[in-house]
């Protein structure tokens, strides 16, 4: 495909969290004709929070929504680390374990992030909601598609923004279990009500192997919760089955103290806790012909890292940016490849700084880090980590391509 006749190429992109919106914004920026496709029946809203960091700042800024992710800043200011017991084992700035930056970094609640990037392009691409891709064939001039709803369209480049499990990634690389590399643990995140009075602060209690947060999201009546165990193998037999992920998270904590046991009430009542194994996605390549994955899809960086969106927002910029300075889609993909592969692996090497810091399997360990962290200091930061910002953004495209009235025309019907 000759991607210098932008005007009339049409890229279906499959999910509207993060990277999905974020690659459409600059796309239509570029002239594409872009179609978003996502299984939910609208926004998924709320969320835990996330951070924005390093390079991804200067993305948002280049998008305008900059001062927007500001104002939805949550301004988390202290991070306690907690005993087995209960007892206070350090308090910090959440910045010093994070490695974020105060007043450049921002924290904001995913779905304040996801409504921000809806808001910038949902008049100007097409969204299909409660739909998603069934199948797809590629051929010399396209690839056509079969929606689940029975819808049959084609476009010229389809992009899988659909995450970790990312079924775009599936149907076309193959079974996710290749790609996925297994960290150790499993978790459960879900909310409950914040009846200790916590405000723009976390908790965070560790025992061996085990682990429970507590995020107050400012002053909300609401709470964040976090369970995290360590488990030698993947537990395949339990991701599908929501019962059985309730009942191996209460057996792995049934004997355990603080608020571990309200915690484990909660979850078992909680309307939809969701449940994961804490893993990355390494995959030798991120494109196959005409189809190319970005964000979690392609790199998932795992939250230990904390640079699952940061990583999205710049992946999404840098693969729009090369569809538009290249000829081709085929030298479009490598380039996109050859420029942030490097950004991505280095941030995705962070995971063992989280892992250390949040997880410790051991009691030499878990003490270890508790003389780091006694350590630091409870003031931000002035410098982030190195790996935020290890990318320089290329400039614009020189030409934004102008989109004809034509590319429009193939419509969801």
């Amino acid at each position: 495909m000759d991607t210098r006749t932008a005007s009339k190429s049409t890229v279906l992109v499959s999910g509207a969290s993060i990277a999905g919106p974020a690659v459409a914004f600059w796309l239509h920026r570029y002239g594409f004709a872009v179609t978003v496709v996502e299984k939910s029946i609208g926004l998924r809203g709320g969320g835990y929070p996330i951070d924005v960091r390093g390079t991804a700042v200067e993305v948002a800024r280049r998008m305008g929504i900059l001062p927007q992710l500001q104002e939805a800043h949550i301004e988390s200011r202290r991070l306690t680390f907690l005993n087995a017991d209960g007892s206070e084992a350090a308090v910090v700035h959440p910045q010093a374990v994070t490695g974020g930056v105060e007043g450049r970094d921002v924290e904001v609640r995913r779905g304040d992030l996801a409504d921000v990037l809806y808001g910038t392009v949902r008049d100007e691409v097409e969204f299909v909601f409660d739909d998603s891709i069934d199948t797809l064939t590629e051929h010399e001039h396209g690839v056509d598609v079969t929606f689940r709803s029975g819808v049959q369209r084609s476009f010229d480049l389809v992009l899988g923004a659909d995450g970790l499990h990312s079924h775009t990634r599936r149907l076309v690389f193959g079974p996710e279990r290749q790609f996925h590399h297994y960290l150790g643990y499993c978790f459960a995140v879900f909310t409950m009500p914040n009846t200790l009075g916590l405000s723009h602060e976390v908790l965070i209690w560790n025992t061996p192997g085990r682990a429970a947060a507590l995020y107050a999201v400012g002053d909300s009546n609401e709470l964040h919760a976090f369970l995290n165990f360590a488990h030698p193998e993947p537990p395949y037999e339990v991701l599908r089955d929501a019962g059985a992920q309730r009942d191996l998270v209460a057996t792995t904590f049934a004997d355990d103290g603080w608020e571990i046991p309200a915690m484990v009430t909660a979850m078992r009542h909680a309307d939809a806790p969701f449940f994961d194994t804490v893993s990355q996605v390494r995959m030798p390549c991120w494109s196959s012909g005409r189809v190319a994955l970005v964000g979690d899809a392609a790199h998932a960086p795992s939250f230990l890292t904390g640079q699952g969106s940061s990583l999205a927002l710049v992946g999404a910029y840098m693969l729009a940016g090369s569809l538009a300075a290249h000829r081709d889609h085929t030298g479009a993909f490598a380039a996109y490849e050859r420029d942030i592969r490097g950004f991505v692996e280095l941030n995705q090497a962070q995971v063992g700084e989280g892992d250390a810091a949040l997880f410790p399997t051991t009691a030499e360990a878990l003490e270890k880090r508790n003389d780091m962290l006694r350590g630091l200091t409870s003031l931000p930061p002035e410098t982030g980590r190195p790996a935020h910002t290890a990318l320089t953004l290329p400039e614009q495209a020189d030409r934004p391509f102008s989109r004809s009235p034509a590319s429009r025309a193939a419509r969801h019907t």
